[in-house]
């Protein structure tokens, strides 16, 4: 089932956490997967970590010539790219909204929004030329009910479920399709990020009373991915333990 023999997925953010677990699931379903993060070093290790032939790539998201180059170089070296998903993402400064900067506010909008919106803009041209591909935008549960002191990160994962539905619509009858996973609090680095209030917050309002693993992520994700996601696109799967269930 799922099966992704033969086809090459690029994952952003994939050093560690959620990232790392969805490309060791997509490397062993078959792919040949690119971990894709800010940090070269950390992907590189990844990419050893998880084997199978997966490859390393330092790439800053949030840098348009970059993101431009890079995908050209993927798919001259790799003459396909099947799978993108947009993981790489920001929690920001905890504060509330009047003690936000614009720099705290540009800095979040800059990697968990417009990233996305650089990598599907350099991919998707190829995805049509091929008649296939498949998307997948990490958001969160922040976006759909908004968490108290993370506008900017509740505000950029709304946007992201906005930017998957309306491109999924573009191209849905195209082979492509695209989608978002909202996940509730999962137990990562980026947890370190925030405050345990915070914390504290997100678990109190999930019926499981519990963290989610990346790896419950992950499992989502590679459905997704996958070719038998042949008539799902333009949605929203929450992973968040009953959180949110809209």
């Amino acid at each position: 089932m799922f099966d992704l023999d033969g086809q090459f997925a690029v994952v952003t953010g994939a050093a560690t956490g959620i990232g790392e677990a969805i490309a060791a699931r997509l490397a062993n379903a078959g792919a040949m997967v690119c971990i894709a993060d800010r940090d070269g070093v950390a992907a590189n290790e990844a990419a050893e970590r998880i084997g199978r032939g997966a490859q390393s790539l330092a790439l800053d998201v949030t840098d348009v010539a970059a993101v431009n180059k890079a995908i050209a170089g993927l798919i001259e070296h790799n003459k396909a790219i099947d799978i993108l998903v947009n993981n790489a993402g920001l929690a920001g400064r905890a504060a509330p909204v009047w003690e936000q900067s614009d720099d705290d506010w540009s800095k979040v909008m800059a990697v968990n929004l417009h990233g996305p919106f650089y990598l599907c803009r350099a991919i998707i041209p190829h995805m049509r030329a091929r008649g296939y591909g498949r998307i997948v935008n990490i958001a969160s549960v922040a976006g759909k009910e908004g968490n108290p002191n993370m506008a900017a990160y509740s505000a950029s994962k709304a946007a992201l479920i906005g930017l998957t539905k309306s491109i999924a619509k573009e191209v849905a009858g195209e082979g492509i399709c695209i989608n978002a996973v909202t996940p509730a609090v999962i137990r990562t680095k980026i947890l370190e990020q925030l405050t345990p209030q915070q914390v504290d917050y997100m678990v109190a309002r999930i019926p499981m009373k519990r963290t989610g693993e990346p790896e419950e992520v992950a499992a989502v994700v590679h459905f997704l991915a996958s070719r038998d996601c042949s008539f799902v696109t333009g949605q929203c799967y929450d992973v968040s333990g009953g959180r949110s269930t809209y």
